[in-house]
């Protein structure tokens, strides 16, 4: 026959294994939620890099024509700037001729800047 201690393992086994099959119900469910979260973030992630991509691109091609503009306007103000040191026409007023630069008197030429301000190098050889 069986002895009560029999009965009493035969029992505890039966619900040990029906908490480990409700157990494994459980985690299947988890990780089945868990799955799909980390769809949802890869999605959204994905979402995110087209939205910083065509962000991104405006701002570049903005960027790179407004670096266009100030070099432009760099080479413009070069060119401004060489213009007034070459040769200068100013219309005389009593003949209507134009004079170039060798014809204007030492004040009227431009300054010419310099660097170092001191002794040059060769005098303190």
């Amino acid at each position: 026959m069986i002895d009560p201690a029999q009965i009493v393992l035969f029992l505890v086994i039966i619900i040990l294994t029906t908490l480990l099959v409700a157990l494994g119900i459980q985690v299947f469910f988890i990780l089945r939620e868990l799955r799909r979260a980390v769809a949802k973030a890869n999605k959204i992630l994905e979402d995110t890099g087209i939205i910083t991509e065509s962000v991104s691109t405006p701002l570049a091609t903005l960027s790179t024509l407004m670096m266009g503009i100030k070099t432009g306007i760099s080479a413009a103000n070069l060119l401004k700037n060489v213009s007034k040191f070459g040769e200068k026409k100013i219309e005389d007023k009593n003949d209507g001729e134009l004079k170039s630069d060798d014809s204007l008197s030492e004040d009227k030429k431009p300054l010419i800047r310099r660097f170092f301000k001191g002794a040059s190098r060769k005098s303190n050889l």
